[in-house]
């Protein structure tokens, strides 16, 4: 199943607000959706990497996305992941996320073992053979420890199992094969090809990006739906210089001490920290067990704010 056209714009991977007792805040999550809302994003995802899905229980990532989709009721498309480790348990969650309003569902490789392309190919189709709505990979190598190959994603986007990839793997040159690839294939149509990076979005578009699906999104939502309008009306310089700043702005992500904690707490805990330091969440906790950002991390998340204009 694919979408009647690509998928373009920002769509941002919805930060997760927690209360201090590690429950969904489902009040700061609205206020979170709407800031996105306000900040002109195309869609929403839900329950990717930005979102601690990893760290969610399955009661609570069903809770997000009945809230999302129920605040957004049709504004903006809903994508969700479902993101585990073998076809039969993302079948499930296909099933909870669907029923809970999710419009597409993102998916990655199977992990934990090692697989095969053959074996990928086989999940995706599976996946999308129990699917009621359409299927996009989920390119995440760091978290599955499998590259999808583009070969692979090209046939599936042919047969109709695929509507879509995001790219998380940094890999701008693949990303581009792909998209080269999607584009030549006279049987794929409606296929988009998403970045999931923040700091190469101007170079992703110049080679032909749908839109992005950056995790720094949930903190400056109109810088990246300035730098795509930027891409799309072929404003490179002023692309560059849009895309300059927003990376000053990630360097956020290493506001918290690598002696003590690892680089998703850090990130993820900025991300959350900005966001309550501009007044959208009321809470900056992160799920169990990743490390909290102490007080002088917090002030240095701030710095960037400032620094940014967003302060």
């Amino acid at each position: 199943m694919t979408f009647p056209a690509p998928l373009t714009g920002v769509i941002p991977p919805v930060c997760t607000p927690l209360t201090p007792e590690r429950e969904v805040d489902v009040p700061s999550l609205l206020r979170l959706v709407d800031h996105l809302v306000a900040g002109g994003v195309q869609g929403l995802f839900v329950l990717g990497t930005s979102s601690e899905a990893a760290y969610l229980t399955d009661r609570q990532r069903r809770l997000v996305v009945e809230t999302v989709a129920g605040h957004v009721g049709g504004q903006l498309p809903v994508l969700a992941g479902a993101i585990d480790m073998t076809t039969p348990r993302v079948l499930d969650h296909v099933r909870e996320v669907t029923a809970a309003g999710a419009e597409a569902v993102v998916v990655c490789a199977p992990f934990y073992t090692r697989t095969h392309p053959a074996e990928i190919a086989r999940h995706y189709r599976l996946v999308a053979a129990g699917s009621p709505v359409p299927v996009l990979a989920y390119d995440l190598p760091v978290a599955v420890h499998t590259k999808l190959p583009g070969e692979v994603v090209l046939e599936l986007a042919a047969e109709g199992v695929l509507a879509g990839l995001k790219d998380s793997s940094g890999d701008l040159a693949g990303f581009r094969a792909v998209v080269s690839g999607a584009r030549d294939h006279p049987g794929i149509t409606g296929f988009s090809v998403l970045t999931g990076s923040e700091v190469i979005v101007d170079a992703a578009l110049a080679v032909g990006a749908h839109g992005a699906v950056p995790g720094l999104a949930n903190v400056d939502p109109h810088g990246y739906v300035r730098l795509h309008r930027l891409g799309r009306d072929g404003d490179w310089a002023a692309a560059r210089a849009e895309q300059d700043r927003l990376c000053g702005l990630f360097g956020m992500v290493e506001a918290g001490d690598a002696g003590r904690m690892g680089a998703s707490s850090s990130a993820l805990g900025a991300f959350k920290a900005a966001l309550w330091l501009r007044g959208v969440i009321d809470c900056p906790v992160t799920a169990e067990p990743q490390v909290p950002l102490s007080e002088a991390e917090v002030e240095r998340v701030g710095g960037f704010l400032t620094a940014a204009g967003l302060l």
